[in-house]
């Protein structure tokens, strides 16, 4: 990437700006970075119509309605919950988009089925919902951002 080319969030604002189109965030285990740095855009406005760091299971099922029977079989890191958290965050957000993004960013609170470094990013839009299921190593804050990266990364796609 030439250095004066702007990063992902800024082309994501920029592509969603030119096409009258918005985005919403539904974030876990990245602690609300996709919406500071898509908010971090100047003119992100026009696009970013809100988000929510959806930490408890309480507020996943309250605020994004996840089904308590999603979380009960799957549990709150899962493709099912991810795709719930999306879906939920587009229609509440009446949003174009919607990343959400659910996982364990450690250094605790893995197991060996559900490991420290696996999150689940999905994206909702009016005609489909992309769930990608990642494992990533590093300490808490790299998986975060690699979180953020990857949620951005998926929406980019669906935009190119």
């Amino acid at each position: 990437m030439a250095e004066s080319e702007p990063d992902i969030e800024g082309r994501i604002v920029a592509r969603l700006t030119a096409r009258g189109e918005f985005v919403a965030t539904a974030e876990s285990c990245s602690g609300g970075l996709i919406a500071h740095r898509l908010t971090n855009v100047p003119g992100a406005s026009a696009c970013f119509v809100g988000g929510v760091v959806a930490y408890s299971n309480e507020v996943k099922c309250a605020v994004l309605g996840v089904s308590r029977e999603t979380l009960a079989a799957h549990g709150a890191v899962s493709e099912a919950t991810a795709r719930e958290m999306a879906i939920g965050a587009r229609e509440r957000f009446a949003a174009d988009y919607a990343l959400a993004v659910t996982g364990i960013a450690g250094p605790t609170g893995g197991a060996p089925e559900k490991p420290v470094g696996l999150v689940y990013a999905a994206l909702a839009t009016a005609e489909d919902v992309v769930v990608r299921r990642h494992d990533f190593e590093g300490d808490r804050d790299a998986v975060k951002r690699q979180t953020a990266d990857a949620a951005l990364e998926l929406l980019w796609e669906a935009l190119a």
